[in-house]
């Protein structure tokens, strides 16, 4: 029999075992991919709750008290010594003994408090009254000049008098206070002196003058027109506060002035 031996080539051995290692090499990447992903898997499944149960503790509320101390001894004494005996003898007796000093109390007593001066009481003054002389002359209502006017600026002169008695009259305040000033004085129906260049201080008010007829007046004459407040007045000038005979009656003025200074008045 004839047969045909193939010879082999020399480098076929060497390509083979190339070959044959690629494929080894291949399958090992293969399986490390492979366990690489299944790990990876393994790891991204949700991994089960674990229970934690605390361990109890106890606590004390109340704190314990500390251990007593241990007690300290005393310190012994020392025992007295005995006091040598002396041989009694006639002409060495023992000295009576002396009586204890009595505590001297000493009493004392505070001075008397002195009795603080007290002041004075302050007088009350009474309303400064004028007479039927005094007051004879004085201008009034609707007399002397500017009576054709009623203090309102228009027509002539201002009649500042008449203005000061209606709006004096139409004040319950004013009333009042004049009527306590009246009975003050004695209630004889003369003329109350209320401003002679300055307020005149009434009976025990605070302040000069009857606060509220100083008020009323220097209200109205703040009011009125600036030619009835520079009209100048001389003498007394005499306000009515009642038609009554006897009514309570006001007086004011000095000299000459004019009706603004009773708002520059102190």
């Amino acid at each position: 029999m004839s047969r045909r031996i193939r010879q082999q080539r020399p480098g076929e051995g060497r390509a083979a075992r190339r070959r044959a290692g690629r494929r080894i090499f291949a399958w090992g990447v293969a399986v490390a991919a492979h366990v690489l992903v299944g790990v990876l898997v393994l790891q991204a499944l949700p991994k089960p709750l674990e229970v934690f149960e605390p361990s109890a503790v106890i606590v004390d509320l109340v704190p314990r008290p500390p251990p007593p101390a241990p007690p300290v001894p005393a310190p012994e004494k020392p025992a007295p010594q005995p006091a040598p005996e002396r041989a009694a003898t006639p002409a060495h007796k023992a000295a009576p003994a002396k009586p204890a000093a009595r505590p001297v109390h000493l009493a004392i007593r505070a001075p008397a408090p002195r009795s603080l001066p007290t002041p004075p009481a302050r007088p009350v003054e009474a309303p400064t009254e004028l007479s039927a002389a005094d007051v004879a002359g004085a201008t009034t209502a609707g007399s002397g000049a500017g009576s054709g006017g009623s203090g309102s600026g228009g027509g002539g002169r201002c009649d500042m008098v008449r203005r000061l008695q209606e709006a004096l009259r139409r004040d319950a305040r004013v009333q009042a206070a004049v009527a306590d000033a009246h009975r003050a004085a004695g209630g004889r129906g003369a003329a109350i002196m209320v401003w002679n260049g300055d307020w005149v201080r009434s009976g025990d008010e605070e302040g000069k003058g009857l606060a509220s007829v100083r008020q009323a007046i220097a209200v109205d004459v703040a009011f009125a027109p600036q030619a009835c407040r520079a009209e100048p007045v001389s003498g007394l000038v005499l306000i009515s506060l009642n038609d009554a005979p006897g009514s309570a009656k006001l007086a004011l003025g000095a000299g000459h002035w004019r009706w603004s200074d009773l708002l520059f008045a102190r």
